[in-house]
């Protein structure tokens, strides 16, 4: 078996355990083909509370476009790795390829390539918060697979469409109008997605495919195949509950902005991925972004003296220089997290 890499071990207290209860818990499905609008509206904020994700079927999204998907994902990571670094993600550009991505200093069993929805945005050039100079992400496109460019944004503008219908949603179960926070991702905005390739591991009992976080994204849209991995704390009795995968189905869970906006009344949640001793597995998540001059904080329509806003406002632009400049240098920087702009009692 030989020895695995120690950037790869998770901390002892973080390590997957094989569980031997029967799963009982599974995250709800919520059916897009509901007539009744009400109805879902009632489903998906009772998912929010409850759990903070959600799968969604008959969603919209053609299922012609993610059979595409998958096959050019495949036939990218199948490359050699030389050619695979050809587009190499960097400091100063943070879309392309990486094989080192890290999660709370350890590192994931995995590889990524990122892309952006817009194929160029602007960020702010550092995290000083008094430096007003804005910078250019551009999306970095292999020659091989040679249809890979116009499927990709194929499946991004589809998936993007989807995510604009979850938001509505979600904001009319706040009881906002549908479109409140539909602006925010005009004009700029940051949302991009990753295309996630799992090898098997020999190491199922030190590493993980991805460890444990929150998404700091509004929403994260989950597209994965049939291997299943992806688990989800419960928030009620913090079991890592698997949520397995269901054919054409997305995975959708709230990210830290939509937890801000709603004033905590619903929640980013822990999620994680444990590794595959013999399949590879693959996984698409499309994080919804809002553009970089956007600060994030509680809807007014939610706050009052009985609930007081229980985040200061933070600027999203600012808030990706910090966390891009974290990716880079593990142990030298704090990755800001929402808990930092929290309003304490």
């Amino acid at each position: 078996m030989g020895d695995i890499d120690p950037s790869f071990i998770q901390s002892t207290e973080h390590r997957p355990r094989p569980s031997f209860v029967e799963q009982v818990d599974e995250i709800p499905t919520i059916d897009f083909s509901e007539t009744i609008e009400q109805k879902l509206i009632t489903e998906i904020g009772k998912a929010c509370e409850e759990w903070g994700f959600f799968q969604v079927i008959n969603h919209g999204v053609p299922s012609n476009v993610s059979k595409k998907v998958e096959i050019e994902t495949k036939k990218f990571f199948e490359q050699s790795i030389e050619e695979k670094k050809k587009v190499k993600r960097d400091e100063v550009n943070a879309m392309g390829y990486h094989d080192a991505e890290h999660t709370k200093n350890t590192r994931d069993w995995k590889e990524v390539f990122d892309y952006l929805v817009e194929n160029t945005t602007q960020v702010p050039s550092s995290h000083e918060p008094h430096d007003l100079e804005l910078r250019t992400l551009a999306n970095q496109w292999p020659q091989y697979p040679p249809h890979f460019r116009e499927t990709m944004e194929e499946y991004a503008r589809e998936v993007e469409k989807l995510a604009y219908k979850l938001l509505e949603l979600i904001s009319l179960s706040l009881g906002l109008a549908g479109d409140k926070f539909h602006g925010c991702f005009k004009n700029q905005q940051l949302s991009m997605v990753r295309l996630n390739h799992y090898p098997p591991c020999p190491f199922p009992h030190l590493a993980l495919g991805v460890g444990r976080h929150k998404d700091s994204s509004a929403l994260t849209v989950l597209a994965q195949d049939d291997i299943g991995g992806l688990q989800v704390k419960r928030k009620s009795v913090g079991d890592w509950i698997p949520v397995k995968p269901t054919p054409g189905a997305f995975i959708i869970n709230v990210g830290d902005i939509v937890q801000v906006w709603s004033n905590d009344k619903y929640e980013s949640v822990e999620h994680r991925v444990v590794v595959n001793t013999e399949k590879e597995r693959f996984s698409i998540p499309f994080f919804f972004f809002p553009s970089h001059h956007v600060m994030v904080k509680p809807a007014e329509e939610l706050v009052n003296d009985q609930n007081p806003a229980k985040y200061k406002p933070y600027n999203i632009g600012k808030f990706y220089a910090n966390r891009n400049r974290s990716d880079f240098n593990k142990r030298d920087v704090e990755n800001i997290q929402i808990h930092h702009f929290k309003i304490l009692d």
